[in-house]
């Protein structure tokens, strides 16, 4: 009886230990708590911050931003009546253009809920003609609405469940271990609309990996005759859809930005000081250099002081002759 305690004992041990590792050494499982908290900041959402000012606002509206997959959500027994991706695309759109230069770039005016805001504004007309005896409206206290000038359409348009999958296994006398990968990958396109000509300034797509991953184990030993110790340990993580989808969103809006500077649609306020950023999205836009490296060298210029970065993703001193802002 002794001796299956002590076994029982080692075994819990042991799982113990194995849990510790997954936990500390490798970081895998995160923190839980009973308490709401602030999302930490995207990649994405950073660099959007870090754009320079423009030389004014652009008034925009937003009409919606739909799921146009129309696909619903995979799981392990079939298909199930929940979307594949979030629903709230307008909503992460209208973030991700206020997080734009530090709400520097745009001027968004309420689109989505329309009706509501003119109901709104109908009881306060109603209110102040029947108690205050107004026989117009007060611009005073009823100013009028702003107008966008320029409509941001689009959508969600792909959602590809295993795109990449894979995994690996290995055994040896009774201990054995393996691991799983799969990868899905969600695609969005934008575009700016014209209201006055209707004309389609620019449009633009950005996509967003989803990577899951599985690890585990097990391990199973005969210690005595007809005892077997058996143990299993594993662990499974799956990067969210709604966080995919905010950084793809975010990066088109970044794109956005840039295409309209590139096309002179609306302009930096200094152009020197915006010039790096155009310089290094034509670059990633060119396929010169990756998304990741064009990342560490908006993190490396927003350091003080300066760090010396790769040559390949220093900008030239400054913009061609012929362009808004250059010699």
């Amino acid at each position: 009886m002794r001796r299956k305690f002590a076994i029982l004992s080692l075994a819990t041990l042991a799982l113990s230990g194995c849990t510790t590792l997954v936990r500390d050494g490798l970081n895998l499982v995160p923190n839980t708590s009973t308490m709401a908290v602030y999302p930490a900041k995207t990649q994405t959402q950073a660099e959007l911050e870090l754009i320079p000012p423009p030389a004014r606002p652009v008034a925009i509206a937003v009409y919606g931003f739909t799921d146009q997959t129309g696909q619903f959500k995979p799981s392990e027994q079939g298909q199930t009546l929940s979307r594949a991706v979030s629903q709230g695309g307008a909503s992460i759109l209208v973030k991700a253009l206020q997080d734009v230069g530090n709400r520097a770039w745009f001027t968004i005016v309420e689109r989505e809920s329309l009706k509501n805001l003119l109901t709104e504004r109908q009881i306060i007309g109603e209110m102040r003609q029947r108690y205050l005896g107004e026989k117009g409206v007060n611009p005073q206290a009823l100013p009028s609405m702003l107008f966008a000038g320029v409509l941001l359409e689009g959508g969600i348009i792909g959602y590809d469940s295993n795109t990449v999958t894979g995994g690996a296994g290995a055994g040896f006398l009774g201990i054995s271990a393996r691991s799983q990968y799969r990868q899905d990958t969600v695609t969005v396109y934008l575009r700016a609309v014209s209201v006055r000509t209707g004309e389609i300034l620019t449009s633009v797509t950005a996509s967003k990996t989803i990577a899951s991953k599985s690890l585990g184990g097990n391990a199973f030993r005969y210690v005595g005759f007809k005892e077997l110790l058996q143990a299993d340990v594993g662990i499974t993580t799956n990067e969210p859809d709604q966080l995919a989808l905010q950084q793809a969103i975010e990066k088109a809006v970044y794109a956005l930005v840039m295409e309209g500077v590139d096309l002179r649609l609306w302009q930096f306020q200094n152009y020197q000081t915006g010039w790096p950023f155009l310089w290094r999205y034509r670059q990633e836009r060119a396929g010169t250099f990756s998304a990741a490296e064009v990342r560490d060298a908006m993190a490396t210029a927003a350091k003080s002081p300066p760090v010396k970065m790769s040559p390949r993703l220093v900008p030239p001193p400054g913009p061609p002759a012929g362009e808004a802002g250059g010699k």
